[in-house]
Parts: structure tokens; sequence; C-alpha cells
């Protein structure tokens, strides 16, 4: 029940929606945004906490005009399963009432007990919550409820009106088996609520209603035969057909939507001001424009007040109201609204009950209780909905307000104000960003409240700290009027503000500061009298010195200016600009905080990248690392030099935003550099992080105690080792994009390299690629922040990352420039990292290489040969040297190892000696005791060498050592000395 789609129920359709699947046109909107918004606030379908409240108004406007209609509503379904419920306009539920009064010991406290809260922020889909939703009547059966616990319910809500206002002041909801629902019910609980709302007018200012009365009573009493524009007779009741049917609708049936109906509305009020006839047309949005009629209207209690009605534009009739009401008439193309409902529609025991009433916008105005004298609000606005209500004596016109003239300016700016506020809620705080939020609230402020608005904030809330003396290291943050030739303090300068200014008054005070005449001043005129005087001959006249205070903390100063309005700022304009300061502060205290953390994070974020890349000969680099416009992320890159003049370049990828994923990368960072020093093959390293990440994922993952789970989500890798010696490429991936490779004629590929599973989820092994590049080529690493974006597919992206790299004569930093002018998203929602390298290849005269046999007599042939190379090369400093090293490594290899042996020297800004053989067993240094006959060969290595160290190949092991060429000339006295100092044996 209640589904749009035939095979699918709503257990199967809710059951589809909580596992992610898509239900669209299966389920009713309202239900399925009802849901899409339970979802969005975090709400869970077993644990849907209602929030109890004390503070209920049991015996306010509301609960006294509900009493009577709720005690006949239990009435009539005494002995049935029903639950009856009254809840407030902020759905907390006001009195229960039930068919069966032995349900009150069977149903759980919610359902039985006044106090708690239905709002659809805290109990998910239900009647009330929805109801003050979609703000009409609306039906919710088993499934259709968000909670667990009320599947097994149906329901029937409606909201309960001010019938002056519109303002919804209630909810009455109806509970019952699914069982039972039956189309009667809706009919039913409309005409109880409608019941309620006569009641509440009833309670309503009774010039209000005399007003409205007396208005009804002289169109009723219209002679015979006179006509409306539609050709509709209004004489007496007893003389009219009734009417009904949708040309009969009121403002909102007429095709005007509710912002239309808002600016006829705002110009009904001025002319209620002015308390005289007038025809104005309004004009409306999309080129239309519709005539109000104004005329004065007394009550029998002599109440002088201003009936508006609208007049609709047609192109055939002939508008005959206009003469009546006193004012010339206007051309024959014009209809008169439909007849607005009577009065008696709404006074008890008259008139039918109301129908569900069509969502409309709330009256910013109210409908709270007014004393005579106090506005008379909209009284009229609601009468023009129901057409379904209107009898056979209503009157023609379309009534748009009514009230007394005295009141028309306080209702204009009383109105204007709690729109601004409304407004305001939406349009400041739209970022996270300190200045663009003390902008917003500038730009809401000019022109409805001032001419001229200037924001200063401390330095320090600038940068997102908390301000210790807002009164000093004020900042010029935003100018801001109707003007840009205003001679204010230019923003972006330091202001230094006397202690007589309103401005600092305010602070020390935290009270808004009202300066009328800024001609008499005094403190507003000592902080600089030409300045002032400048000001004052740009007819800036008045002022309002608002403290932008959040959470008991000052955060700066708004300064709003008049000068347009000959008027002074009042102590409304006072009240005013203080509320909207206070909101906007709550907003900038927000972006502060918001600053302080992000920069935080993005500090720690740059700590943990690198900050330069260490020497090698191997490839050029450059790169781009662009953090995401939400927040900082575990995007991390790395360039490792390795043996064999080797280089290992690496990107990744920690899911998620935030100080977590920042320090997580930080540590898979660190991680792949220690593997990297172990001279492992791609498919290792990546083998060594996953167990990490699956460590850290066990060891982190669970549930802190406040619910929080800081778990890492998943995280990707690419691992790529490229040699100069052979211009081989091996690369390895973990659920990451593969490289660009650019050769060097600028043809553009994209490796098909095994993908690989993403860091830690363990299970599958890791496969690699070799691929041969010549030199010259390109090697492009990125992250899927730089191809990843909503607005278009990866295909489209990776198009322009190919467009972007066929040009071979760019340099690294050139083709990175490029790439992210070309490709990168203009608001990346991810981070971007982006990691080019040009290859290089070592020349192959610096390349020296010896194969030997397992003969220890051939020791001292290597030992002449690489003497020869070395003078070849003019490295005569290193000779001796080297000749101990490669010495102690062929001799251990030529022991200890299997055969066959090979000698390596490569000249680069080292110079490198490797030894290869055929056996597994790798050296360890140990320091050899003073009996002992061996163990000495590898301390006198560690001795001679920068760095030495072991790496592991397909046919067996190469031990390798470099030599500083530059610093090798004291090596020989060390080795010396070293020598000398072994007891001889």
């Amino acid at each position: 029940m209640g589904l749009v789609g035939a095979d699918i129920g709503p257990a199967r359709a809710r059951e589809q929606f909580l596992r992610g699947g898509a239900v669209e046109g299966t389920v009713r909107s309202p239900i399925l945004n009802s849901w899409q918004r339970s979802r969005s606030l975090g709400l869970s379908p077993e644990a849907c906490e209602l929030p109890f409240r004390q503070d209920l108004d049991l015996d306010g406007r509301l609960v006294r005009a509900a009493i009577p209609v709720l005690d006949r509503l239990q009435s009539r379904f005494a002995g049935r399963n029903m639950n009856v419920s009254l809840a407030d306009g902020r759905g907390a539920v006001l009195q229960r009432r039930f068919g069966d009064a032995s349900l009150v010991g069977q149903l759980a406290a919610i359902q039985s007990v006044p106090g708690f809260v239905f709002a659809e922020e805290f109990a998910g889909t239900n009647g009330i919550g929805l109801a003050l939703a979609e703000r009409q009547l609306i039906n919710v059966y088993g499934a259709e409820h968000f909670a667990e616990r009320s599947q097994s319910n149906a329901c029937a809500a409606i909201p309960v009106r001010d019938p002056l206002s519109g303002r919804i002041e209630g909810i009455l909801c109806l509970g019952f088996p699914p069982t039972d629902a039956a189309v009667a019910l809706n009919e039913v609980i409309s005409r109880a609520a409608g019941a309620i709302e006569r009641r509440l007018l009833e309670q309503s200012s009774t010039r209000e209603r005399a007003l409205l009365q007396a208005y009804l009573d002289a169109r009723s009493r219209a002679p015979t035969g006179e006509t409306t524009g539609n050709g509709q007779p209004v004489g007496p009741a007893e003389s009219r057909p009734a009417e009904s049917g949708p040309a009969e609708s009121g403002l909102a049936e007429s095709g005007l939507d509710w912002r239309d109906q808002m600016i006829l509305k705002e110009r009904a009020t001025d002319l209620i001001s002015s308390a005289q006839r007038a025809a104005v047309e309004v004009p409306l949005p999309g080129g239309r424009r519709i005539t109000l009629l104004s005329r004065p209207v007394t009550s029998p209690s002599g109440v002088e007040g201003v009936v508006i009605e609208a007049v609709l534009p047609t192109p055939h009739q002939h508008l005959a109201v206009l003469s009546a009401a006193g004012a010339a008439p206007g051309p024959p193309t014009e209809q008169v609204l439909a007849p607005a409902v009577p009065l008696s529609g709404y006074l008890p025991g008259t008139g039918p009950d109301r129908a569900a009433a069509p969502e409309r916008p709330p009256d910013a105005l109210g409908s709270a209780e007014r004393p005579a004298g106090r506005p008379a609000g909209r009284p009229a606005e609601r009468l023009s909905e129901r057409p379904a209500e209107r009898p056979s004596g209503s009157a023609a016109g379309g009534l748009v307000l009514i009230g007394e003239p005295g009141v028309g300016k306080y209702a204009v700016a009383a109105r204007r104000r709690l729109e601004l506020l409304s407004e305001a809620s939406t349009r400041i705080g739209t970022t996270l960003d300190v200045s663009r939020t003390a902008r917003e609230l500038a730009e809401m402020a000019v022109p409805r409240l001032a001419d001229y608005v200037t924001i200063d904030l401390p330095e320090a809330v600038l940068r997102g700290e908390e301000p210790t003396d807002p009164r000093t290291g004020l900042h010029r943050t935003v100018v801001h009027g109707i003007r840009d030739d205003c001679p204010f303090y230019p923003a972006g300068e330091r202001v230094d503000l006397h202690p007589s200014t309103p401005q600092l008054r305010c602070l020390d005070d935290r009270q808004p500061v009202l300066e009328p005449d800024l001609r008499t001043a005094t403190g507003w005129i000592a902080q600089d009298p030409a300045h002032a005087r400048r000001l004052l001959g740009h007819h800036v006249h008045s002022l309002i010195a608002v403290p932008l205070l959040a959470r008991g903390i000052a955060l700066g100063t708004a300064s709003f200016y008049r000068s347009r309005d000959p008027a002074p700022f009042g102590d409304d304009d006072r009240s005013l600009a203080q509320e909207l300061a206070t909101r906007a502060a709550i907003c900038i205290d927000n972006a502060r905080r918001f600053t302080r953390e992000h920069t935080m994070v993005l500090a720690l974020q740059h700590s943990l990248l690198p900050q330069s890349f260490p020497e090698q000969n191997a490839v050029d680099v450059a790169y781009r690392y662009l953090p995401a416009e939400s927040g900082v992320g575990g995007d991390w890159f790395d360039v490792i030099p390795l043996s064999g003049t080797r280089v290992a370049l690496v990107v990744g990828d920690v899911v998620g935003h935030g100080l977590h994923a920042a320090a997580t990368m930080g540590r898979l960072r660190t991680a792949a550099r220690n593997f990297a020093e172990l001279d492992l093959a791609p498919d290792e390293v990546l083998t060594h992080l996953d167990n990490l990440v699956a460590r850290l994922d066990r060891d982190e993952g669970t549930e802190s105690p406040a619910g929080d789970s800081t778990g890492i989500i998943g995280a990707t890798c690419l691992y790529v080792i490229y040699d100069p010696t052979t211009q081989q490429c091996v690369m390895a991936r973990s659920g990451h994009p593969p490289p660009a490779l650019v050769h060097p004629d600028g043809t553009v590929t994209f490796p098909d390299l095994p993908a690989g599973p993403p860091l830690g989820l363990g299970g599958l092994p890791f496969e690699t690629a070799e691929f041969a590049l010549p030199e010259g080529s390109r090697l492009v690493l990125y992250t899927d922040g730089l191809v990843g974006d909503r607005h278009r597919d990866v295909d489209t992206a990776l198009d322009l990352l190919r467009r972007a790299l066929a040009h071979p004569d760019r340099t690294p930093e050139d083709t990175c420039e490029a790439v992210v002018r070309a490709v990168a998203p203009r608001h990346p929602a991810d981070d971007i990292a982006l990691l080019v390298a040009r290859t290089h290849a070592l020349d192959p005269g610096r390349i020296a290489t010896w194969d030997l046999e397992a003969d220890p007599a051939l020791v001292s042939g290597v030992r002449a040969a690489v003497t020869r190379q070395l003078a070849e090369w003019g490295l005569h400093e290193v000779v001796f040297a080297t000749e101990l090293l490669l010495s102690e490594l062929v001799t251990n290899a030529i022991r200890y190892g299997t055969g066959p042996v090979q000698v390596r020297l490569l000249h680069d800004r080292t110079l490198i000696c490797e030894v290869s053989d055929a056996g597994s067993t790798a050296p360890h240094l140990r320091h050899a005791a003073a009996t002992d006959e061996g163990g000495r060969g590898l301390f006198l290595v560690a001795q001679l060498a920068q760095a030495w160290g072991t790496r592991y190949t397909a046919d067996g092991k190469v031990i390798w050592a470099e030599c500083a060429l530059e610093a090798s000339a004291g090596k020989p006295d060390a080795a010396a000395a070293y020598m000398d100092n072994i007891p001889a044996l």
C-alpha cells in the first residue's frame, strides 16, 4: 500500500533502499524524500531515539482549541484500535487519546505519553514529522516508516494552521493498524483539523475578525445584478447559484506561486498603510502584471481598515470592480480573481469543515494573539485557499489582505526584518572561509538594512586562531556598500581604532552601539576628524557598531552605516543588526575553527611530503600536489635512490580526508622508504605495505567509546623502479591508476599493468610488469584525483591527459604545469598528486664488467683490471680503496658464494662496486675477536665505503658498495691504520 510500482511492496522497497539500491519510481516521492533526509541526518532504523520534552504548553491556545475536537474523535473511535495525538509545531506530542482505553497500558511510552518529539530529524519518516516537512495531509503505511518499531502501524496526519496567518500551529495525527486504513479517515481528520482551526480563529483578535466580517457583509449586500469582471453576479446570497471548480480558486490556484503571493502581499501591506482607494499595477516575474485594488471598510464597532483585492488580466473581460472601488476603470482586458471564502466558513457552527490545505510558505508576521492597535497581519491570506468550502453566497473578488491603516508601516518593517533574518540563515555561512563569511554578512545587510558595511577582524581570527584581545591587531576585512567611492578605510589594511570609537566601545561592553547622528558622535569623529568629514560629505549620517560574538568570544566588529535614507537608525534597526551579526559570528567562528584545523592538518601533511628530492642522475623530476577543496587528504609521492644508480618512483593515496588520512599517509610513506632500502622488488614492497595497512586497520579500526571509528578504509599505491644502466622499468600497483608513458617521439601510452587489490585487503599476490624506456622518455604517475571528476567520465579525462602529455620537448616542470592546467578539475573534490620523471641512461663508457670463475687465483687479475679502468676514468685517488673493497668482496663471493662471479663498476655521482654470484646467502657485519681468523673483511668494507648492502636478483645476489669520489682521498689512511692494528696471527 502506498507504493507506485506494482511489482514491489513497501517492505522490499525499504530493504532495497537501506542496502543502497535505487527505488525511484517505486516509492511515493514524499516517502522517498523523507527516507533520504533521514539517512542524511545519520538516523538508524534500529535506533531512532526520540527526545522527551517537559517544557510543553499543555494549556496553550492550540490545546484549548483542540480539546473538544479530540473528545469527539475519542468518542467516535470508541472501542477501536485508534490512537489520536496532537503535536505542536515542533513535533512534540501535547495530547493523546485512545479509542480503546486498554491501549494505554499496552503501548510503549512513546506511543502513549505526551512529551516525545516526533520531528523527522529525530524519528525519521513518520506521520507527525512528515506532515511538518511536507506541510500537507499525508499518510504513512507500515514499512514506509523509517524506524523499525513503527513497521506494524499506519497513520494519517495533517497540519493545523492559524487561519489568519497560515502558520502551522500543530499536527493532528491518527494512528491505526494498516488493515484499518480507509480513504474516509482522511476526510475525518481533515474535518477535525478544520474544526480546530475555527476554534483558533475564535481566540484571535476581535478587531481582525470584525474587519473581515464587515468586508464580507458589505460584499454580500451588493445590489442584485451587479457583476464582477468574470460575469458572476454579486447580489444577495440567495440569488446566486453554487460555484465550484478550479476556476474559482484563490491566489494559489490562479497560477501564482508563493513568491508571486509574497510580492502581492508586500505591496498590499503598503496600500493598507495609505488608507485610500487605489488601483495599483504590480509587476511579477516573467513579465506578468496584476492589479491590486484597495478600499476602506469599517466594522460595526467603528474599527477602520482597508481591504486589498487582486485582479488578474485576461484578453477579453472588463473590470467592473474598479469603478466600484472608486478608481478609474482599466482597459477591458482584466478579470477579477476567484472569490474569497467568507468568514462564515471559519466561524463556529457555520460552513463545512475544510479539506486538506495545499502547501504554502509560512507567514513572516506570525499568528499570535494581538491586542487592539497591534498589526492585524494577513487575515484573509488563508481564506482564498479553500474553493471547496465557499458556499453559494460567497462574494466575488480576490481577497489578498485586510488590516488597519495605522499599522501598515509596522507590518511592512516587521515582515521585512523577519524575511531578512530568514534569508540570512541560508546565505551567510555558505563556505568555511572566514573572509567570505564576513562578506556574506555585508552583502546580506546592503541595502535592506544599511547602505555601507565594514567588518574588522583580528589577524588571529583570519589565521584561524582564537584572538587574545580582539581590540588589537584589527584588520579591515570587508568594505561593501551601494557605491565603491565612499572613503572608508580600504580592505586589507590594519585598523588602529581609538578607544572612544563605537567599534571598540561595543567590544568592551559586548553590546551594539547606536550612533543615530554621526555629526554629534564625538568618539567616532575623534578617531580621524579629516576622515570623518569626508564620510559626512558622502551623506553617511548614522551608525550601528555591533560586536561579533560567538560562544562568548569576541571575533571582531561589524559597522552598519546609513546614507540614503534621511531617517537615522532606530532601536529596531539595532536589534536587527545585532541578530544578523550574531548569526554571522557563529558562522565566522565555525569557519575560524575549520581554518585552524585545516591549517594544522595541511602543515602536518606538507611536513610528511618530500620537501626536496635527493640527488641522482637516473631521472629529472617535477611534481605537483593540490589539496582538495573540502579538506586535506592522504595522497603522497616519493623519489627514492636505490643501489646501482637505480631509482624508485612512488605514488599513493589513502582513502578519506582529514588528520587521520594525513597521518596514515605519513606512515605509509615512511614504510615505503624503509622497504625500498631493503632493495626489494616492486611486488614485494607492495606486499609489505599491504600487511602494514591490514595491521593498522586491525589495531585502529575498532570503535572508540564515543562511537567514532578511525579505521583505515583503504589505500592504493603505484611503485616503479627504473634502472638507467639497462633502461628497463619494473612496476607494480595495488588498486592505483596505471602511469602514463611518454616516448621520445611524443607517443603516449597507458601500459597494461595488472591492477592488484588495494592495500589492506590481503589474500591476493601483486604482479609486476617490465618495460623498456628509451632515454628521454617520461614516466607520469598520478592519483585518481587528477582524472576523477563527477562532471566528466574517466575516459574524457584520460584523453585530456594524453593530449597534454603529447609534447616531447617539454621539461618535467612544464609538463606538470600543462597537465594541471588542462586536466585537473577546477574545484577538486579529492587531493591530486602528480609526479613527472624524464629518464636518462648511464653512458656505457661509464660501466665496466668482468666475469670470473670461482677461483681465488683470479682475484689479482681483477684488481689489476680495475686499476686500469679507474686510471682510464681519471679516478686515481680511489684506486687504493677500490682495490681493498673488491679484494674483500670478490674473495667472499668465491669462498662463500656460488659461481659464476661477476664484477661491475659504475661511474656515476659515486663509484659503485658490485660483486654478484649465484648464491643466496647474505654476508653480515660483525665485530671479530682478537683470536678470530676471519670476520674483518666486511668491517673493512664498511670503513672504506659510504654505503654498502645486498640485493637479491632472480639469479642470486649482489653485494655492492659506494665510494664518494670527492671524499675518498682520506680513506687509504683510515684503511692502513685499521690494517696496522690487526693482530698478527
